[in-house]
């Protein structure tokens, strides 16, 4: 039947959102890639996380692809994908929990825990020197949904918080950097990086051996961007070296992490699968569903993605 809508993802079976979909659009011819896509001259929404490269040319009457993560470096990778209206949820559950992450971690880095549990291990009672909060000083590299977020939430418990961007961006009671030009400033001010850039042709490698030598000795680095902005080699010699404290990865060049890659053995690194967001669809779906009716009413759709910028 002509305008089905595809729930394209190996992660995830679908019905939550086919349910949501359904209580909100009324009956829906709604497919999954794990039950089978039928006649694909009928998709005419397809809801897509990491599709095969290739896979949504073939959909010929394709009227708009919905990023199941909002990122969408995963769909622009794929040099055939059909010009059509790509658009990303914007889901405040997701954001919730990638602020979470990068909470947990410059807590657990600020308040030396990991010196704690090892005194713990050790059945020692070995305070720690104190640090004062206004002299750990917060770095978010990102200042979209995600980063603003987590920006508000450090500066609210107190940390200086800087943020940088492409783009001249201003947020109350955040130091605000942007362009080439304000990165080195920016870094010499961070001892927590957090990163939640998108990954585009310009963010990918930033994190390279002159991102982490311009951060000050000692420095704690959180990724939960994505796992190209990072050159692996040149974090682990900022390890190795001592310059770089540790790091938390949420995100990685190749995912799975193949079990030789030396983060999983290394002191320093601390790894988690790609969890740091999941999309939760309760959240999720209300934008994509506006973005539905709008489609098929002839309206303009909400957040679109520009593939020339990547975001």
């Amino acid at each position: 039947m002509a305008g089905a809508i595809a729930y394209i993802s190996r992660d995830t079976d679908g019905l939550a959102w086919n349910k949501l979909l359904e209580e909100a659009l009324g009956p829906i011819d709604f497919r999954t890639l794990r039950a089978g896509l039928g006649n694909t001259d009928d998709i005419e929404i397809a809801l897509a996380w990491k599709p095969t490269p290739g896979l949504l040319a073939s959909f010929k009457n394709l009227r708009m692809i919905v990023s199941l993560g909002m990122g969408v470096d995963h769909l622009l990778a794929d040099d055939k994908l059909p010009d059509v209206a790509i658009t990303r949820i914007m889901d405040d559950g997701l954001v919730g929990q990638m602020s979470e992450y990068a909470l947990y971690w410059g807590l657990w880095h600020h308040r030396d825990i990991e010196k704690y549990a090892a005194s713990q291990r050790a059945r020692k009672w070995k305070p720690e020197e104190f640090v004062d909060t206004i002299h750990r000083r917060i770095g978010i590299m990102g200042l979209g949904t995600i980063g603003q977020d987590t920006a508000r939430k450090f500066a609210a418990l107190g940390f200086p918080t800087a943020g940088w961007s492409r783009t001249h961006k201003t947020l109350p009671g955040v130091e605000t950097f942007h362009g080439p030009s304000g990165l080195p400033k920016f870094l010499g001010q961070t001892n927590i990086l957090v990163n939640v850039l998108p990954l585009t042709r310009e963010t990918r490698g930033i994190m390279d051996k002159t991102l982490f030598a311009a951060l000050p000795k000692g420095a704690f680095v959180i990724n939960m961007g994505r796992g190209g902005h990072v050159v692996d080699d040149d974090l682990l010699a900022a390890l190795d070296s001592g310059h770089v404290s540790g790091a938390a990865l949420d995100v990685f060049n190749v995912e799975p992490l193949p079990p030789e890659h030396p983060y999983w053995a290394h002191p320093k690194v601390h790894i988690t699968p790609h969890m740091a967001g999941y999309t939760n669809p309760r959240t999720a779906s209300p934008g994509v569903i506006d973005n539905i009716r709008a489609l098929r009413a002839g309206h303009p759709l909400k957040n679109t993605v520009d593939a020339k910028t990547g975001y």
